[in-house]
C-alpha cells in the first residue's frame, strides 16, 4: 500500500491496524569491522566528531585505523560519501585506502573525495582557474619546462646563470610556494640569498610569464587554491559546507601551504582527523614543518589526542633502543612504543676500522643469516648519504651477493658519475665518440646540437674521432664567438689531462678534471636539494680511484661492474637511504656510518642547528624501527684508503642508545663507544692524536652552537682559505696550506707529504 492508499484507508475506516504490514525498521549498521582493534585503535576510530589527532607510532597499524575510521563515519553518520575529504601524500596510498575502504562499505567508497594534496589542488583549480587568471585548460609544467622558462628569465635580466643557475632559482621559488608565499608576500630579507637580492623580482616575472602561457607549476597547485580561498570567502564557504569530515594521513610531513589549506577547510565543522607521527618527521629539507603536528591542539582547542603505542612490527629490544634515542628530542609530543612479543635480540653496535671493513662485516653477517634461512629480500642496508652505497655494492659484487638499490641508481649509474666517467674515457681513449658526445657541452660551453652536427661532418670528411675533429675545428677557427672559445678551452684541457694521466694518480687526475672543466663547481653552485648529494658522490668517486694506480684499470673495473646487470629475481638485499626507507620494514636491518659529520650530517647541523639535529635523530629513529627481528648499527674510525684516514668519532646517537638494549662489539684498535673509548690502543692513539684532537674541537664547537640554539652556520667552509690555514683532505688527511694560485693549492700534509690539490676538495680543519 502506497502513501495515498494508506491515507484513504484510514479516512474510510477500512484501515486494519492489527493486520498492517509496516515497513521494516532500519537495521543497525554492521560494526564487525571494529573487532580485532586494540583499545588505542578503537578510540581513534570511534572519536568521530570534532578535531582529533592520532599519534601513530611506527608499526602501530595506522593504515587500518584510517580505513576503519572512513567506514565508521559512513556507517554511523548521516552524510554522503562525497562529503568526506581524505588526503594522502602518494597516489599509491590513496589507491590502497580507497580499495580497502570499499571492502568494508562497498561501492560508496568510490565517491569519497580522496587523493593527494596535489590532485585535490588540481581539482579545485580546474573549477576556479579564471579567478587566478588561468583558463580551465591550463598546462602544468614539468621540471624541464620550468627550468627552461627560468633560464629565459635569468638571461633576460642579465643574471649570470653559471653563478646563479636556473635550478637554484627554482629551489628558492619552490620553497616560497611551500610556505604559501606569493611574490608580493616575500620579504626583502628572504630575497637576499639569490642573485644579489633579485629573487623576489624574478619570482614575480616567473609568475607573470606562467599566467601569460596559461600554465602553472606544481607549487601553484596548492598556492593558487590557497589564494582563491583567501580572496573569495564565499568559495571557501562552499567547500567548508561540502566537506563535513576531513582525514589527513602523514600530517607530520605537511608544509605550510598544505597546513593552511587544511585549516581553512576545517574551520566550520572542525571534524578534522590528522594522523601522523612527530617522531617520523624527516622531510624538513623539502618543506615539511614538524611544527604543524606539534601545535595541533593550539589550532583546534579541545582536540582529542589518541596515542597508538602498541607496535606490531619489532621486538622489545629494538623498540627500547628506538624509544630511548628519540626521547632525547625536546620538540615532540611524546609516546612510548611497546609490544607483547618476546624481547628478541639486542641491537648490535659494531665499531670497525674503515668503510671497506664495515662493508665486509655486513656482507659476512648477511651470508651468515642467509645460511640460517633468512632470505636476502628480508634484509636491508639503510645509509645516511647515497655515496655510502659504493663500498657495499663493490663488496657484494665481489662476493656474489645479489642486491638492489631502491629509490635511486647504483653508484656508477648515477648521472654525475657517468658524466665524469665519460670525461675519463675520452682522456684514456681519444676515439671514444659516445663519451665525447656526452661531455662536449657539459657544463655549458655554447656548443649546441648544430655544433655537434658540424663536428660529425668533420669527423666523416677527415676520418677523425670526434675529439680529434674538435681539435681540428678549434685550430682552424671553424666556429665563432662563444662556441669557438668553449671548444678551444675543452681541447686545451683534454691535451693537458692526457699528459697528466701518466704522471699523476687517477684520483689526482679526476680532481683536476672536475676543477678545470667546471663540472664540480656546476653542482656545488646548484641550489637544488639533491645537489649536495651529487657533490658527495663526486668526492666519493675520487676516493674510489685511490684504489687504482692506472686509469685504464679503473675504467675496466667500472665496465665490469656495470655489465653485472641487476638480477631479476626477487631475493636480493635492499640498499637505500634512510629517507627512502620510511614506511618499509625488514627482518634484518643494517645501519652503517653512524659517525659525527656523516650522521648527524655536518652540513645539516651547520645550516639549521638544533632543529636539524632533532630531525637527524628522528631519521635514526626511523632507521631502527624499520627492523622487525634484528638491527645492526655500525661506525668506522676512518673512511679513506691506504692508511690515510679521516679520524671520526662515533655519532652522538651511539651514546644515546640505552645500554640495556645494546650488545656492543668492536674490532681491535677501533675507537668505540662508552667503555671502549677508554681502551684505545696506544699505537692507534699515537698515530691519530692530532687528527682526533681536531675532530673533538669541531664537535665541541658544534655542541656549543647547538646549546645556544643558534641556527647560523658554524663557518665550516664558507670563508676563503689562505696560506697558513689548516685544512683536511679526504684522501691525504690534515695539512697546512703552503701556496695558493686561484683554486689550486699546495698543501703540506701531516702524513702524506706535500701535495697539489684543488680547493674544492679540502675543507677548513
Amino acid at each position: 500500500m502506497d502513501v495515498h492508499g494508506l491515507y484513504h484507508a484510514i479516512m474510510d475506516d477500512s484501515f486494519d491496524i492489527a493486520n498492517f504490514d509496516a515497513a521494516p525498521a532500519p537495521q543497525a549498521p554492521d560494526l564487525s569491522y571494529l573487532d580485532g582493534l586494540n583499545d588505542g585503535q578503537r578510540s581513534a576510530v570511534e572519536a568521530v566528531d570534532g578535531p582529533v589527532l592520532v599519534l601513530a607510532g611506527a608499526g602501530t597499524g595506522k593504515t587500518r585505523v584510517l580505513i576503519t575510521r572512513l567506514a565508521h563515519i559512513l556507517n554511523t553518520r548521516p552524510i554522503k560519501p562525497w562529503e568526506i575529504l581524505a588526503v594522502t601524500f602518494t597516489n599509491k596510498a590513496a589507491a590502497e585506502m580507497r580499495e580497502r575502504t570499499a571492502n568494508i562499505v562497498g561501492p560508496a567508497a568510490i565517491e569519497i573525495k580522496l587523493g593527494t594534496f596535489h590532485s585535490i589542488g588540481v581539482w579545485l583549480l580546474r573549477r576556479h582557474a579564471e579567478l587566478v587568471g588561468l583558463g580551465q585548460n591550463y598546462t602544468i609544467l614539468d621540471t624541464d619546462d620550468q627550468l627552461r622558462l627560468l633560464k629565459q628569465i635569468l638571461t633576460d635580466n642579465s643574471v649570470d646563470i653559471k653563478k646563479w643557475p636556473p635550478r637554484g632559482l627554482a629551489s628558492v621559488i619552490d620553497r616560497w610556494k611551500d610556505k604559501g608565499l606569493r611574490p608580493d608576500q616575500v620579504g626583502r630579507q628572504d630575497s637576499e640569498g639569490f642573485a644579489h637580492g633579485k629573487a623576489a623580482t624574478l619570482y614575480k616575472e616567473y609568475q607573470d610569464r606562467l599566467k601569460a602561457q596559461n600554465a602553472c607549476d606544481f607549487g601553484d597547485l596548492l598556492l593558487h587554491p590557497l589564494g582563491i580561498f583567501q580572496a573569495h570567502p564565499d568559495i571557501l564557504q562552499q567547500y567548508q559546507n561540502r566537506f563535513k569530515y576531513i582525514l589527513v594521513d602523514e600530517y607530520q610531513d605537511t608544509n605550510v601551504a598544505q597546513y593552511l589549506l587544511l585549516r581553512m577547510l576545517a574551520q566550520k565543522h572542525k571534524n578534522i582527523c590528522c594522523v601522523g607521527d612527530d617522531d617520523q618527521s624527516i622531510y624538513g629539507w623539502r618543506g615539511a614543518e614538524v611544527g604543524n603536528i606539534l601545535k595541533f591542539e593550539d589550532d583546534f582547542p579541545g582536540a582529542t589526542v589518541v596515542r597508538l603505542e602498541r607496535n606490531y612490527r619489532s621486538t622489545s629490544h629494538i623498540l627500547g633502543a628506538a624509544s630511548g634515542l628519540i626521547a632525547k628530542n625536546e620538540g615532540r609530543l611524546g609516546k612510548t612504543l611497546w609490544t607483547e612479543d618476546n624481547p628478541g635480540e639486542k641491537v648490535v653496535l659494531k665499531g670497525l676500522w674503515d668503510g671497506n671493513a664495515e662493508a665486509r662485516w655486513v656482507a659476512d653477517e648477511i651470508e651468515n643469516h642467509q645460511r640460517k634461512g633468512t632470505s636476502l629480500a628480508d634484509m636491508a642496508i639503510l645509509v645516511r648519504a647515497s655515496f655510502q652505497t659504493r663500498a657495499f655494492e663493490e663488496c657484494f659484487i665481489s662476493m656474489g651477493i645479489r642486491y638492489r638499490v631502491i629509490g635511486g641508481l647504483r653508484f656508477y649509474e648515477r648521472r654525475e658519475i657517468r658524466d665524469v666517467l665519460a670525461y675519463l674515457r675520452v682522456i684514456n681513449q681519444a676515439n671514444d665518440d659516445l663519451a665525447f658526445e656526452r661531455i662536449y657541452n657539459l657544463p655549458k660551453r655554447g656548443l649546441g646540437a648544430k655544433a655537434l652536427d658540424k663536428l660529425r661532418e668533420i669527423s666523416h670528411e677527415q676520418g677523425l674521432a670526434l675529439s680529434r675533429s674538435a681539435a681540428y675545428a678549434a685550430e682552424n677557427a671553424l666556429f665563432k664567438g662563444k662556441a669557438n672559445a668553449g671548444l678551444s678551452e675543452l681541447c686545451h684541457n683534454l691535451t693537458k689531462w692526457r699528459e697528466l694521466k701518466d704522471v699523476v694518480s687517477p684520483s689526482e687526475l679526476v680532481e683536476t678534471v672536475l676543477e678545470d672543466s667546471g663540472y664540480f663547481a656546476m653542482w656545488k653552485q646548484d641550489k637544488a636539494p639533491e645537489s649536495e648529494g651529487k657533490v658527495e658522490n663526486l668526492k666519493e668517486l675520487s676516493k674510489a680511484l685511490s684504489d687504482y694506480e692506472d686509469l685504464g684499470e679503473f675504467l675496466e673495473h667500472v665496465a665490469l661492474v656495470m655489465e653485472n646487470n641487476e638480477d631479476k629475481s626477487s631475493d636480493m638485499v635492499s640498499i637505500m637511504t634512510l629517507h627512502a626507507a620510511k614506511g618499509l620494514e625488514y627482518d634484518t636491518v643494517f645501519l652503517p656510518g653512524w659517525e659525527e659529520g656523516l650522521f648527524p650530517h655536518q652540513r645539516a647541523l651547520d645550516e639549521n642547528g638544533i632543529k636539524a639535529l632533532e630531525e637527524e635523530r628522528r631519521l635514526a629513529y626511523v632507521g631502527i624501527t624499520r627492523a622487525k627481528v634484528r638491527c645492526y648499527v655500525s661506525h668506522a674510525s676512518n673512511r679513506t684508503i691506504h692508511g690515510q684516514w679521516q679520524s671520526s668519532l662515533p655519532s652522538r646517537f651511539v651514546d644515546e642508545l640505552p645500554p640495556e638494549h645494546i650488545a656492543s662489539e668492536s674490532d681491535q684498535g677501533v675507537y668505540g663507544s662508552r667503555s671502549q673509548s677508554n681502551e684505545i690502543e696506544s699505537s692507534w692513539r699515537a698515530n691519530t692524536a692530532q687528527q682526533l684532537s681536531h675532530v673533538l674541537e669541531r664537535r665541541a664547537a658544534q655542541n656549543r652552537s647547538l646549546k645556544d640554539n643558534s641556527t647560523k652556520p658554524v663557518n665550516s667552509g664558507d670563508t676563503g682559505l689562505a696560506i697558513g690555514d689548516r685544512v683536511f683532505h679526504q684522501k691525504f688527511g690534515y695539512g697546512r696550506v703552503l701556496k695558493k694560485d686561484g683554486p689550486k693549492m699546495e698543501v703540506a700534509f701531516d702524513k702524506a707529504g706535500t701535495k697539489k690539490v684543488m680547493e674544492n676538495f679540502v675543507e677548513p680543519a
